[in-house]
């Protein structure tokens, strides 16, 4: 192990270790299920992806607090020049948290807090915590209890869409004037030509890669200039990796005979995630990119999903398809 501490806490004698993801990998799969945060990016393989691509030994501090046989929480950390952080960054990861399983909140966050003051730091900045979270109430009034400087501030949202059992029951649930205009597009594209809507399989991955990041890239001048080089190998490596464990779904919308829009849905614990997309701008009168995206939806309750997110940004048409905003929050504290 890393390093490890005991620190007296009430009655008992917990135990934080510093480990590695290896270390505990099978441990943080297994309550993952029961954690009060469980999205496809606090996940170890999502996590350790990102650590091979922008991690540190001597930064990437992962902490495991147990009681006994019982683990209380995981904090995956970079501690770096006197912050910090979540591993991941809000560029790539759209939530992040502490794992703390149901039931072990009032015991994880003193113990945490405890294991904190032994460290070197100046600030705390905790990004991307999904609304909800004990994170944002716990570490807050330990910080504050201590006279440290705390700020919880409101980051942004991520609409996500309930799904009803059939795609009829969705299309219906949609504000009258969106349900129109969606059936009205999927007519109108149909109309215009031959159309296919499917996912990618895992054997032709690499290739269809390419042709997300081509549409990607054209859809937007913001897109482009994000998807460098790193973050592209990035997402190369992160779709190989949800490919292999069944929860890629690289949607593609052909007409014509041609690739006009991609976008890569993460099936993950009941809901699709709608990581990003792209289109030919050249067909945004067809509403390419929009269809792709319902026809992902129908594919999510046909597969009997119960939510269908959007994740980070208030781009109109996540609210036309029926999504309710979800909030991020972040949480500063400083000494």
């Amino acid at each position: 192990m890393a390093g490890v501490g005991h620190y007296h806490i009430g009655m008992s004698t917990p135990t934080v270790q510093v480990v590695t993801l290896p270390e505990i990998d099978g441990e943080w799969q297994r309550i993952l299920p029961a954690c009060w945060t469980n999205n496809p990016f606090v996940t170890p393989w999502w996590q350790g992806t990102w650590i091979q691509h922008f991690g540190d030994d001597k930064s990437v501090q992962i902490i495991w607090v147990r009681d006994g046989p019982v683990t209380l929480g995981v904090a995956p950390l970079i501690i770096k020049d006197g912050i910090i952080k979540f591993l991941g960054g809000p560029d790539l990861s759209d939530y992040s948290d502490f794992l703390v399983p149901y039931g072990c909140e009032q015991r994880f966050y003193p113990i945490l807090w405890h294991y904190f003051q032994s460290l070197k730091w100046d600030r705390m900045e905790y990004q991307s915590i999904p609304e909800g979270s004990p994170t944002l109430g716990a570490l807050a009034r330990l910080a504050r209890s201590d006279g440290f400087s705390v700020r919880v501030g409101w980051e942004g949202a991520t609409p996500v869409r309930r799904l009803p059992l059939t795609w009829d029951d969705y299309v219906r649930g949609l504000a009258k004037k969106n349900r129109h205009e969606l059936r009205r597009k999927i007519r109108k594209l149909n109309e215009s030509g031959e159309v296919k809507q499917y996912d990618c399989t895992p054997q032709t991955l690499e290739a269809d890669m390419d042709d997300f990041f081509r549409l990607m890239r054209a859809s937007a001048p913001e897109k482009d200039q994000f998807m460098t080089p790193v973050r592209e190998h990035f997402f190369r490596d992160i779709a190989r990796v949800l490919s292999v464990r069944g929860e890629l779904k690289l949607s593609m919308l052909e007409f014509e005979g041609k690739r006009v829009a991609s976008c890569i849905n993460i099936d993950y614990a009941g809901s699709y995630f709608l990581y990003n997309s792209g289109y030919d701008p050249e067909l945004s009168k067809l509403s390419v990119g929009l269809v792709n995206k319902a026809s992902s939806i129908r594919e999510a309750i046909n597969a009997g999903r119960v939510a269908f997110n959007f994740l980070r940004g208030s781009e109109r048409y996540k609210y036309d398809l029926g999504a309710e905003d979800r909030s991020v929050y972040e949480l500063i504290i400083a000494r």
